[in-house]
């Protein structure tokens, strides 16, 4: 996956900035701001799960078309509450 692709794709949709960035730092690792690069990336085990789940190996690299998929999930279930 090409961050800078995710991140034009989201740039372009400003319905998706709030939600991404509410994203960014729900799936970010705890204390990730203690650890170099001191970025809210997730954990590298997290990830690996989520590509098995989604697309059957560890090693595979996220479609931008599904985090924007998932960005517009999260913000249709976060108007709900």
């Amino acid at each position: 996956m090409s961050v800078l692709r995710v991140v034009g794709r989201v740039l372009v949709r400003p319905r998706l900035w709030r939600t991404a960035v509410k994203q960014v730092f729900r799936l970010a690792s705890p204390g990730w701001w203690h650890r170099v690069p001191f970025l809210p990336l997730p954990a590298s085990d997290y990830l690996a799960f989520r590509m098995v789940t989604q697309y059957g190996r560890p090693d595979a690299a996220m479609s931008p078309d599904d985090v924007i998929s998932y960005l517009q999930w999260c913000r249709g279930w976060d108007s709900r509450s």
